[in-house]
């Protein structure tokens, strides 16, 4: 490496932001990238360890060659290392901004150090890399003819569709908003990522030849053996957006909306959308349910909208500071974790379970009825005599999400022979073969959070890329055939 000493010599930085007060005042991002010079010194703590952990399975599901572009970071090839993080990932700007960098936790450095700041020069990297021009469109070589349809334009969608594009076939990305980017659109705030990102590359991609058509839900406006029909491959690349609901008393009670329902709206309004009958946190008392990172997302939307109080309950038990045995070095540690959105102001409650909704005589929930719970065996115990009250004047569920939606496409392709895995994904091959990501039905592909269930952004892109090299293999087989048949 740069300069071998450098992890003795250097302690970790993290990227300058505006503090609370400041952010809470727009929906804008409030994260700037490292300086040169600090990136230099943040890339010269790479141990130049025998066996990189932060690239592999472990670390890196799209496995960035981290070490490499540290090195060249520190040598002031700046050019050259965004090249190299290009060539594995379509998408550095998102994963930079929204990936929980597992890498970090594969640190070597980070068994005994603060771990390199492996997401925060990934950032730099590709952030500088938009402001010097350096990010252009790559046009192929050969068109081959093939017609490929992507149904999903989250990041898993559009790193096929880069890749198969590319690859010199003829691709046609479909999304059923008025937008395109799935949940990087509509389900990710603005603060932790401004939508621009997302349009410069739509940009980038409309140059290098992928067709967008908004609008279009696949199954519902068109039919989705239509697709199969007219186009040479098909690939699913829609989010697992069925979320987790909580089935008790006073359920349908007005005010108790899931987190997607809420959300997606301040995205709208932020891009310039009149929406109507908005479901704001605006003087209430909310309560999100979820402990996770789409629960972190409510608060800090929350807080943005004047909230007069929030809370937010995980019926998990409050994790430890440090990382446990349970999940040693390089694996993703089970430990607490504050999010920017958390820094802002929430009160959260840990090992709560929700009994029942409390409502007023309009309707209207009022409160919660809640219990302290501990586990036993995996199973859910209430502790008794811990029952306890929750004011709230709007309830957000952000418990997860179960699998796709099957109403439409999914049901469509069911009847004509689709399967679908036990947990209600789309069946599709796992591994390295030949038959990686194609499903029961020919021509159908499958990748991202409709194969594998919900998952990071990293995986999704990671997904994208692999289902593509699947699907030119595919069409590079079946050009072979077509040529042997003349």
């Amino acid at each position: 490496m740069g300069k071998p000493t450098g992890f003795m010599e250097y302690k970790r930085a993290n990227l300058e932001h505006q503090p609370p007060e400041a952010r809470l005042k727009n929906f804008k991002e409030f994260e700037k990238r490292f300086h040169s010079a600090d990136a230099k010194v943040q890339a010269a703590r790479c141990m130049d360890c025998g066996i990189p952990f932060c690239h592999g399975d472990t670390g890196c599901p799209v496995q960035n060659y981290i070490p490499e572009w540290n090195d060249l970071i520190y040598k002031g090839h700046w050019r050259e290392a965004l090249d190299n993080l290009l060539s594995t990932n379509n998408f550095p700007e998102f994963t930079g901004r929204l990936c929980p960098a597992p890498c970090e936790s594969a640190c070597t450095l980070g068994i005994n150090e603060e771990p390199v700041a492996i997401k925060a020069i990934e950032r730099t990297i590709i952030d500088k890399g938009w402001e010097e021009d350096w990010v252009v469109p790559r046009l192929p070589y050969v068109i081959s003819g093939k017609k490929v349809a992507v149904v999903g334009s989250g990041p898993s969608g559009l790193a096929a569709a880069q890749q198969l594009c590319r690859a010199g076939h003829l691709v046609t990305v479909f999304e059923k908003n008025d937008r395109i980017g799935g949940l990087l659109r509509y389900g990710i705030p603005d603060f932790k990522m401004e939508k621009k990102v997302i349009d410069r590359r739509l940009e980038q991609m409309t140059i290098e030849g992928v067709e967008f058509k908004t609008g279009v839900n696949v199954g519902v406006d068109v039919p989705a053996m239509r697709l199969v029909e007219d186009y040479d491959a098909v690939i699913l690349a829609g989010g697992a957006e069925k979320p987790r609901d909580i089935a008790i008393p006073g359920r349908d009670i007005k005010g108790i909306y899931f987190a997607m329902e809420f959300l997606p709206q301040q995205n709208r309004v932020n891009a310039g959308d009149a929406v109507k009958d908005q479901i704001t946190a605006a003087g209430k008392d909310v309560v999100i349910i979820g402990g996770g990172d789409t629960g972190s997302d409510c608060v800090g939307t929350s807080n943005r909208q004047g909230a007069k109080s929030i809370t937010q309950l995980e019926v998990l038990p409050m994790p430890p500071n440090n990382r446990p045995e349970s999940t040693p070095w390089p694996y993703w540690p089970l430990i607490l974790r504050t999010s920017s959105s958390h820094e802002e102001g929430v009160e959260r409650k840990w090992s709560v379970n929700t009994k029942s909704f409390i409502g007023n005589e309009k309707g209207e929930v009022t409160a919660l009825q809640c219990i302290q719970v501990k586990f036993e065996n995996g199973k859910i115990i209430d502790i008794p005599g811990t029952e306890f009250d929750l004011k709230a004047d709007l309830v957000l569920i952000a418990a997860g999400f179960l699998h796709p939606v099957h109403e439409g496409m999914l049901n469509e392709l069911k009847e004509a022979g689709l399967e679908l895995d036990q947990r209600g994904n789309v069946k599709a091959e796992f591994g390295e073969s030949e038959t990686a990501h194609a499903t029961s039905l020919k021509k159908i592909f499958a990748c991202g959070d409709m194969r594998r269930g919900q998952s990071l952004v990293v995986w999704a892109i990671t997904e994208g890329r692999k289902c593509a090299a699947a699907v030119h293999s595919y069409l590079t087989q079946e050009v072979a055939v077509e040529e042997n048949v003349e």
